[in-house]
């Protein structure tokens, strides 16, 4: 079964719970862990989208700069 990757608002959330929990609550080591593993992955996964997002603005953005030249 293939997971559906999160938006970037969703994964931003579910960051925000994971750290409430952590900071709130007395995890044990094993959960712990694993939470953190998750964040770890959250925050790869919005940088990626941010560095695409990114990218792909200044493409449009060039783009609109050409055609303004023509």
């Amino acid at each position: 079964m293939t997971t559906k990757k999160p938006s970037y608002q969703e994964a931003m959330n579910e960051i925000e719970e994971i750290l409430t929990q952590i900071e709130s609550d007395e995890p044990d080591i094993d959960d712990l862990a694993e939470k953190v593993r998750r964040v770890a992955t959250l925050i790869r996964f919005c940088r990626d989208k941010l560095a695409k997002t990114s990218e792909e603005v200044e493409q449009i953005l060039g783009e609109m700069d050409e055609d303004q030249k023509s």
